[in-house]
C-alpha cells in the first residue's frame, strides 16, 4: 500500500514539475511553485526529490524513455527503408507534439550538463541506428537510394524534424501563426518531412 501510494505521489510530483519546467524552464523553475503545482509541502517534495536538477532529469528521463523504445523499434525492425523514414518521423512528431518541452529539454541539457547526457545514451533502451546504417548501404549499393552517408541521411532526418519544434517561437513570428494553426502545421508535417527526404535520395 505505502509503495503504491509512493508510485501515485512520484508520478503526480512529475507531472506537475513537468508543467512547470515546460513554461519557466530549469533556470526559472522552482521548487515551491512545483510543491503547489502538485499540491504537496515543500519537504514532502524534498523527501522525493533532493534537489531540482534531480527533479528535472527524471522529468527528462521519464518522457525521453517513453519515446526512446518506440524510435529503436523503428530503426531495428525488418521495415523497408521508405517505411521506416516515414515511421520514424510520424512516431517522433506524434510524440513531441504530446511533449512539446522534450527538445529544448534535450538542448539545454546538452549544453548545461553534459555528463547527464552521457549517462542517457548509456541506457540501454537507447536507440541504436546500426541496422539503420547497414540498411542504407544496402539500398545503395543495390542502387535503390543516391550515394549518401547513412550519418548524413540520420542527420537530415532527427534535424528535419527537432529543428521546427525547438525555433518554434521564431517560426510562429516568421509564419505570422498561432499556437493552434502551427500545431496543425507539425502534424502535416509528418507527411512532409518524410516524403522531402524518400524524394531526395531516390534515384
Amino acid at each position: 500500500m505505502t509503495r503504491t501510494k509512493d508510485i501515485t505521489a512520484e508520478t503526480n510530483i512529475l507531472n506537475a514539475a513537468k508543467r512547470i519546467f515546460q513554461k519557466k524552464g530549469m533556470d526559472g523553475a522552482r521548487m515551491q511553485e512545483i510543491a503547489d503545482e502538485a499540491g504537496i509541502n515543500k519537504a514532502l517534495l524534498h523527501y522525493y526529490y533532493r534537489s531540482k536538477q534531480l527533479l528535472f532529469e527524471a522529468v527528462f528521463k521519464s518522457a525521453f524513455m517513453l519515446l526512446a523504445p518506440q524510435l529503436n523499434k523503428i530503426l531495428n525492425n525488418d521495415d523497408s527503408l521508405n517505411d521506416k523514414i516515414k515511421n520514424f518521423t510520424k512516431n517522433y512528431i506524434s510524440f513531441i507534439i504530446k511533449h512539446p518541452y522534450l527538445p529544448n529539454f534535450i538542448i539545454s541539457e546538452l549544453n548545461r550538463n553534459p555528463e547527464f547526457v552521457e549517462k542517457l545514451i548509456s541506457e540501454k533502451n537507447f536507440p541504436t541506428i546500426q541496422k539503420f546504417k547497414n540498411q542504407v548501404l544496402e539500398n545503395i549499393e543495390n542502387g535503390l537510394i543516391t550515394p549518401i552517408k547513412p550519418e548524413h541521411l540520420f542527420i537530415n532526418i532527427m534535424a528535419l524534424n527537432i529543428f521546427p519544434f525547438i525555433a518554434s517561437p521564431l517560426l510562429k513570428g516568421f509564419l505570422k501563426i498561432d499556437a493552434k494553426n502551427y500545431e496543425q502545421l507539425m502534424e502535416e508535417r509528418a507527411t512532409e518531412v518524410s516524403n522531402f527526404i524518400i524524394n531526395a535520395i531516390k534515384i
